[in-house]
C-alpha cells in the first residue's frame, strides 16, 4: 500500500494519465470513441458534507450539506485548476457564511473595482439585524452605517430592508424620510454585478455575491444564526426527493465526485469516482481550491474495488504555515 501511495503521488505531480472506468479498461480498442464523448457529456454529480470551502484565501463558506452537479463553464469538463471552468448547480443545500467572511467578499469582490459606490465595508450581526459600515465612496466619502434585516424574496433573492440608517455619526433615516430620498438615490448600484436597490433595501443576487466556483440554485430562506448568515438552497423541482449525502469511502467530512468527466493537475478521470476526505473527521473539513495539491500531496490515496479514488487529505489550514513557507 505504501507503494501505491507514492505512485499516486509521482502521477499527480508528474504524470498525464487517464484513468480509465472498469468498463474502459476492459475495451482496449482505441477507436471506439462513443463511450469518450458519452462520459464527456454525462452529468458529474456532486455531494458535500462539513465543508469549509475557501473560495479564495479570504473568503471561506461553511458547507453543512450540499447535493447538486458541476457544470462546464468554457471546454466539455469541469477543471479544478480553472474555478471558472466550471459552476456548481445546487439540489440541496445548507451553507453558512460568517461575517468576516461576508466582509472580506464585498471588499475583494462584490465592491473591489475602482468606481464601486461603497468602500471599506464591515459587517457584523446584531441580533437578527446585519450592521453595515464603511464609506460612501461616490458621496466623498462620508462614513455610514447601516442596520438591516435579511430575506429571502419569492424568486431567491437576497432582500436586505434597512432599518436604521446613520451618516457622519448622526441618524439619517427619518431626514431621507422627510425630503422623500431613498438607498436606491444614494448608491449607485448600477456598476456593481449582482447588487441593485429598491427604494430602502438593496437587494443581492447570491449567485453572483461570491467568487468562482460560481454556485447556483434557487434560495429558499436565510437567517443569522449564532453571528453567522445561514443560506438553504433548495430545488422547487426536487425538494421531495431529500438526496442521501453519505460517503462511499467511510469518510465523515468530504467531497464526493460521480460520473462525466473531471481533471484535476494532469489527471484526466473518465465516468469519474472520485470522493476527498478529511484526514481528520474531529473538525470540518478545511479545503481550498487554489491550494489543493498541497493538500493531496501531503495525504495519501486508496482504490476501490470498483475503481474509484478516496483521497485522504488534511485540512488547509493544518498546512497552511508549510505552504506559504514554500511559495
Amino acid at each position: 500500500m505504501q507503494a501505491f501511495s507514492y505512485i499516486v503521488r509521482l502521477i499527480l505531480s508528474l504524470g498525464v494519465v487517464t484513468i480509465l472506468s472498469p468498463i474502459q479498461a476492459q475495451t482496449p480498442d482505441r477507436t471506439a470513441s462513443p463511450p469518450v464523448a458519452a462520459a464527456e457529456e454525462a452529468v458529474v454529480r456532486a455531494q458535500m458534507k462539513n465543508v469549509d470551502f475557501h473560495l479564495t484565501d479570504r473568503i471561506i463558506v461553511h458547507i453543512t450539506t450540499l447535493d447538486g452537479q458541476l457544470t462546464p463553464s468554457h471546454g466539455n469538463m469541469p477543471v479544478f485548476d480553472d474555478k471558472e471552468s466550471f459552476s456548481l448547480d445546487v439540489d440541496s443545500a445548507n451553507i453558512s457564511v460568517s461575517t468576516v467572511a461576508l466582509s472580506n467578499d464585498l471588499n475583494d469582490f462584490v465592491f473591489s473595482k475602482p468606481d464601486a459606490p461603497l468602500k471599506k465595508l464591515t459587517v457584523t450581526a446584531r441580533g437578527n439585524e446585519l450592521v453595515l459600515k464603511g464609506i460612501l465612496a461616490s458621496k466623498g466619502g462620508i462614513p455610514f452605517e447601516t442596520d438591516g434585516t435579511v430575506t429571502a424574496t419569492p424568486d431567491g433573492q437576497i432582500r436586505v430592508h434597512t432599518v436604521k440608517v446613520r451618516a457622519l455619526h448622526l441618524p439619517v433615516k427619518g431626514l431621507m424620510d422627510l425630503l422623500g430620498l431613498d438607498i436606491a438615490k444614494m448608491i449607485d448600484t448600477k456598476k456593481v454585478n449582482g447588487v441593485s436597490a429598491d427604494k430602502d433595501d438593496l437587494m443581492l443576487d447570491p449567485q453572483q455575491l461570491l467568487p468562482p466556483p460560481q454556485m447556483r440554485g434557487h434560495l429558499a430562506s436565510i437567517r443569522i444564526e449564532n453571528g453567522e448568515i445561514v443560506l438553504v438552497f433548495e430545488n422547487p423541482e426536487t425538494k421531495r426527493r431529500r438526496p442521501i449525502i453519505s460517503s462511499t469511502c467511510g469518510g465523515r467530512n468530504f467531497q464526493s465526485f460521480k460520473g462525466g468527466t473531471i481533471r484535476f493537475g494532469k489527471l484526466t478521470m473518465n465516468d469519474a469516482d472520485l470522493e476527498l476526505i478529511d484526514s481528520d473527521p474531529t473538525d470540518p473539513f478545511d479545503f481550498s481550491m487554489d491550494h489543493y495539491k498541497d493538500q493531496l500531496v501531503s495525504g495519501y490515496a486508496k482504490m476501490t474495488r470498483q475503481g474509484g479514488l478516496c483521497m485522504h487529505m488534511p485540512d488547509f489550514n493544518k498546512i497552511k504555515q508549510n505552504v506559504s513557507s514554500k511559495h
